[in-house]
């Protein structure tokens, strides 16, 4: 389903981001808002040649995987009038293009009480895509991401700022996945830092 597709005669849509988009959306929208969506689970199973990796060693960025009791938190965008057009060109680019992302329409259920679901797009790699890496111990994917980096700098930069938006806006929130794989990233580099 192309994002254009989606949005055909609409005036206003919501974006959700679980990744870097979280910290960096990078594009002007009119709100966001703090929130899940369910039956995904965010992994880092996706591999970054372009942001956080190279061809010869790309990093690991997350994805979605469907699973029914999961939920993933993370910010839903809300993009008006020429934003819309305007989000949506950028982020073909950067996700899609570069990233290997498809779209999806989901529920986002926005923090609090008294808030509505809306209908939300979201990126997803798939397990299709040529640079998907698949999953791997945690051990695996900290020593990849400890020593990857592309053009928007380090990825262990991309897992520190993912795990420290969940601790900030989320903090009831558990995410094993995401920090099992800080604390043995952490684990792997702290000799490095303390012989500097």
């Amino acid at each position: 389903m192309k994002p254009q597709d989606i949005v055909a005669g609409k005036s206003s849509l919501w974006i959700f981001g679980y990744g870097s988009l979280v910290w960096k959306p990078d594009f002007k929208y009119k709100r966001s808002k703090v929130g899940y969506i369910k039956g995904y689970k965010r992994r880092f199973w996706h591999g970054d040649n372009f942001h956080r990796g190279d061809d010869e060693m790309p990093g690991r960025v997350v994805t979605l995987i469907e699973e029914d009791d999961a939920c993933t938190w993370g910010v839903a965008f809300e993009v008006t009038g020429s934003q819309v057009e305007e989000s949506l060109k950028y982020l073909n680019v950067r996700e899609a293009v570069r990233g290997g992302y498809l779209t999806r329409v989901v529920e986002f259920f926005p923090r609090g009480t008294n808030q509505s679901p809306v209908q939300a797009l979201v990126y997803i790699a798939t397990p299709d895509n040529p640079i998907y890496l698949g999953p791997a111990s945690t051990e695996k994917i900290a020593a990849q991401i400890a020593v990857c980096k592309g053009k928007s700098g380090p990825n262990i930069e991309y897992l520190l700022r993912l795990a420290e938006f969940m601790r900030v806006s989320c903090p009831e929130v558990e995410d094993p996945h995401l920090f099992s794989i800080e604390a043995a990233v952490l684990a792997a580099i702290r000799p490095i830092l303390l012989a500097g």
